[in-house]
């Protein structure tokens, strides 16, 4: 039976060089008998799980035993998760005693399913699974990733979390801003993407002309894209305003592509708040279908990413490794990687966002240098060898420590 050939470090060589690919496999030269599990709580929607997803056969390439694992619950535990969600990226909730209770015992259950006693390294992403901490016997490190936007949480939920958070030998933050004042050291990662994916891999101008035929989505005038979560932080009503004053000077077509991931209730209700603005050049779709998501980013004339909070947003290293032109909010992980009036645009309200997209769409030359040094910024610094290194590194430090206590 043939199996499918897994990216090896070697297949980044034409983007990072040989130096890099042959520091990489001597860092994990010497984490070849560890045993790592990643926790999340979905297979699917979103940039942790496609990093997740990539991120964990990459390690097994190298030697490094790791294995990735989701969380159950039942609708009312990933309704309070999301809420927890919003109010650690500064929104607003109200933390009674029976949604605590709801979210401990829900994470009990998936402790005595999850059989966690015996691995080297476990890593915790996100609020969801957090307090997976409490039930097992520690055999090595346990990392808690956060991808959120940490800049304001909530401060009644901050103080139910933080005991638990320092449970952990180590936070993993994108951004060194979303520091918080906890006993646990703190390390700062930002993603990254796998320009293999079928999101991200190379695609013919028949193979774009496919997908977007396929969706009945019309290419005679250029088009504006937004590709993320159905989600408020995204702002999606503001990109459709956006959109609308740009038209009175432009023609085009907005594209909102989004999905709902399994642990976000909220999707399917911002999806249904956006249908009533559908008309026949605002195109608004909910599909798990990587490859349009890549055909958009690459027929794009102007990529949107209008969040309102962000932790880091995989969506505008996407596009810009596609060499597309990317228009994101003044927040969070889009600020490190878009230089504004270099290779793409930061704006901070729908004025701004449509002027800009009035301009672009007026200025094809604007689009292509843009695009070239967007691509650019991604090689240098948001692909996943770089994400790989640096857990490396992190594992390597938690070795000597420990073979120093030893």
């Amino acid at each position: 039976m043939d199996f499918p050939r897994l990216t090896q470090v070697e297949d980044y060589e034409p983007f990072i060089g040989p130096e890099a690919v042959d520091r990489l496999h001597q860092k994990a030269e010497s984490l070849r008998h560890l045993h790592v599990a990643n926790i999340n709580s979905t297979y699917y929607g979103g940039g942790v799980a496609e990093m997740l997803s990539s991120l964990s056969l990459l390690m097994n390439t190298v030697g490094i035993k790791t294995g990735w694992r989701v969380i159950q619950g039942a609708p009312d535990f990933f309704s309070i998760t999301k809420k927890m969600h919003n109010a650690l990226q500064g929104g607003d909730i109200n933390l009674t005693a029976r949604k605590c209770q709801i979210y401990t015992d829900v994470i009990y259950e998936n402790a005595v399913r999850n059989h966690l006693d015996n691995h080297n390294f476990v890593i915790i992403h996100d609020p969801q699974p957090l307090p997976l901490i409490h039930h097992y016997k520690k055999q090595g490190p346990w990392l808690w990733r956060c991808h959120l936007d940490l800049t304001a949480p909530h401060q009644k939920l901050w103080k139910f979390l933080r005991p638990t958070i320092e449970k952990y030998d180590a936070v993993i933050l994108s951004l060194e801003e979303y520091r918080q004042n906890l006993r646990t050291p703190q390390v700062f990662f930002f993603p990254a993407i796998d320009p293999f994916t079928t999101k991200n891999r190379e695609m013919s101008e028949t193979e774009v002309e496919e997908r977007l035929s396929h969706y009945e989505i019309p290419t005679d005038l250029p088009l504006v894209v937004q590709i993320s979560r159905f989600d408020p932080w995204k702002d999606p009503e503001g990109v459709i305003w956006a959109f609308k004053l740009a038209r009175k000077e432009v023609d085009a077509t907005l594209v909102l592509l989004g999905n709902v991931a399994t642990d976000d209730p909220e999707g399917a209700e911002v999806y249904q708040s956006l249908i009533a603005q559908r008309e026949e050049r605002i195109i608004i779709l909910s599909r798990q279908d990587t490859a349009l998501v890549n055909a958009l980013q690459r027929r794009a004339a102007v990529v949107l990413q209008k969040s309102l909070r962000e932790g880091f947003g995989l969506t505008v290293a996407e596009a810009m490794w596609k060499g597309a032109p990317v228009i994101g909010g003044k927040v969070g992980g889009i600020r490190h990687q878009i230089d504004d009036g270099i290779n793409g645009f930061l704006v901070a309200s729908v004025e701004e966002a449509a002027a800009r997209i009035v301009q672009l769409l007026k200025d094809p030359d604007l689009r292509q240098t843009l695009g070239g040094k967007a691509r650019e910024k991604v090689k240098q610094n948001f692909l996943l060898t770089r994400y790989l290194e640096q857990y490396l590194d992190l594992f390597n430090s938690f070795e000597t420590i420990y073979r120093l206590r030893r």
